[in-house]
Formats: C-alpha cells, structure tokens, sequence
C-alpha cells in the first residue's frame, strides 16, 4: 500500500502539471458519471482520479487510426508483406536464440512452441522495439468516450486500467502503448493483462513491460487459457474443387465446421486431424487471386488474441519462418569473412 501511495503521488504530480492541448471535458454526464464508479465502486480517491482526468487528452490521431486498422484496409497480399520479411524472420531468429533456454522451458512447461511466442512478438512489436506512442489512459479515454461504435468495450478497459495500475503500482500516466491501450512487448490490453499475465522469473510481479521472462511467460499462458492444443497443426492450405461452392464475403470467425464437413464441402486439403476436429475455410485476397487455408483449433486460438483472420495467418507464416530459421546452424561472423575472401 506504501507503494501505491508514492505512485499515486507521483501520477497526481505529473498529471497537475501537465497542460494539454485537447483535454477531455469531464462536466460532461458520462465522463462524470465513469469518475464517480471509479471512487464508489472501485475504491479510487477522489483527488487521483480528478488529476488523471484532468491530464487526459481525447486524441483525433487514435481516432483516425481507429478507423483504418491494416486487417481493415489492405489485402492479404499486401498485410503479408509487412510481417514476412528476411529482417522480421532474421530477427525472430535473433531473438528466439537469445532467450532460447527459457522459451524451450515454457514450451516444456505449456505446450505452446517457441516459435509461436517470438512471431507474436515480431508482429506485434518487432520484438520489443515498436511499443506504441500513445499513454493508455489518453487512448482508452478517447476511444470509450469519444468513439461511439465501440464505446463500451474501451470505458471497460479504462476502468480496467485504472485497476491494474493500482495492483501493480505502475504510474498510469505514464503507461505508453498503441492507439488501442495495448501495452508493452506482447500488446496486452488491460483487462488481459489482469486476466492472462503470469509472473515468469517468481519475483513476486508481472511485468509486461520490461521482464522479457513474464512477457513470455504470459503469451503461452494466454494461448493455454484459449484452449491451446499441444502437438497439433495451426492451419494448411486448401483449395476448393471445381463443382464446389466459393466462399463469399469476410471469413466468419467461428469455428462452425469440422474437418470432415469441409471435406463434404469440396474443400480439399490434408491434415492428419480426425474428421470430427472443428475447422475454418480462411479465405483471402492473395497475390495471385483468391487463396484459402483451413485453420484448426490453434487458429482459432491465435485469433482470440487479434481478432483477424489475417493476423493468426501472418503470425503462423511468421512462426514457420521463425523456426525454419532457427535450425540453420547461426554463421560464424569470422567464417563468413574469412569464405568470402576465397577467390
């Protein structure tokens, strides 16, 4: 508790002198009325609350990068192209060797494969180097109270914010992340932070911002809790045969069809799985025309932490390259020299 009283002295200093360009108007009726939740409901003093809202500013940068998400305005063929690339593949392959000993650990200890943990991470934030700029409470504040199509679920996770500050006694104004509050390496939002993040290295804490231990640790945990299936396939590519129906419209995320009944269907692929394993027809926008996968139990489960079909899939490709990578031998740097001064 002594802990949490010198950040909230410290979030209350920071936060009075802070003089935005754009602060939030906290007269009005559902601001007011979150505020006072907070400190009847929560728990908050009335003063921590007062100088965090006084310090936020409703941003139309989150807005407009609200409006326009890459799973949203691109193909696949052009979203793939910014994930699989030789320096996002090289680096996972730096990173996964780096910190190999322990995510061969929570392989061990989760079932969850290395490779997946380090694609997630170099999708999400190229492993740790492109965390966002936004403070959290600015972007959950803007989207919940001035982003009606999706107000609920973001005023949720400002309280939930509010929460996770004061159990892990962080500074909330200075908690930086994406336009959306995702925060640190993995991109947890706050309610997932609270929910999924494990602490990795038993220090008493969960830091998903600077302890690469609990970030790993944590990315399984959230695959576990998602019903994550040890051993078995993430998705394969399919095609449709020629008297079969097409799909129309957007992939629907839910895991409707089986193995065999997408058999019936005339989608024709190979997996080892039984017929009676849940299924998806994943189809996109490739280079080459329309390109369609089938994803198992494990898509799905990567789809609960970006809710895109196009994401789960550049996370799996990512993943592939990743591990390809990794059992290539690393090129000693002297070698390399000294072979490329052989006539």
């Amino acid at each position: 508790m002594a802990n949490f009283a010198a950040t909230f002295a410290l979030t209350v200093f920071s936060l009075l002198l802070s003089s935005p360009a754009s602060s939030l108007d906290t007269a009005r009726p559902e601001i007011a009325a979150f505020s006072a939740d907070l400190v009847q409901k929560d728990g908050f003093e009335q003063a921590y609350v007062t100088a965090v809202f006084n310090g936020i500013e409703s941003k139309q940068s989150i807005l407009d990068a609200m409006s326009k998400p890459a799973e949203k305005v691109k193909p696949w063929s052009d979203y793939r192209n910014i994930f699989i690339t030789p320096r996002r593949i090289s680096g996972g392959v730096d990173f996964f060797r780096e910190h190999e000993a322990r995510l061969r650990k929570i392989t061990a200890q989760t079932g969850v494969p290395a490779e997946l943990i380090v694609a997630i991470l170099g999708v999400e934030t190229f492993y740790g180097t492109r965390t966002g700029s936004f403070r959290a409470v600015d972007a959950l504040a803007t989207l919940g109270f001035d982003y009606p199509p999706r107000s609920t679920f973001f005023r949720s996770e400002l309280r939930q914010l509010f929460l996770l500050a004061r159990e892990e006694q962080l500074d909330i104004g200075g908690l930086v992340g994406s336009y959306a509050g995702a925060l640190g390496p993995p991109q947890f939002i706050p309610s997932s932070y609270r929910n999924f993040a494990v602490d990795g290295n038993g220090d008493g804490r969960r830091d998903l911002l600077r302890n690469w231990d609990d970030i790993m640790a944590s990315i399984a945990n959230y695959f576990v809790e998602h019903n994550w299936q040890p051993g078995q396939p993430i998705a394969t590519r399919a095609e449709i045969a020629r008297d079969a129906a097409r799909p129309t419209g957007p992939t629907e995320l839910v895991m409707k069809d089986t193995v065999g009944s997408l058999a019936r269907q005339g989608v024709q692929f190979t997996t080892d799985l039984p017929v009676t394993a849940p299924a998806l027809l994943v189809s996109l926008q490739g280079e080459e025309g329309d390109e369609y996968w089938v994803g198992f139990q494990n898509y799905f489960a990567i789809t609960r932490y970006n809710r895109s079909t196009m994401y789960a899939l550049a996370v799996f490709q990512l993943s592939e390259a990743i591990g390809a990578g990794t059992r290539t031998p690393p090129v000693n740097p002297v070698e390399q020299k000294a072979t490329s001064l052989v006539p």
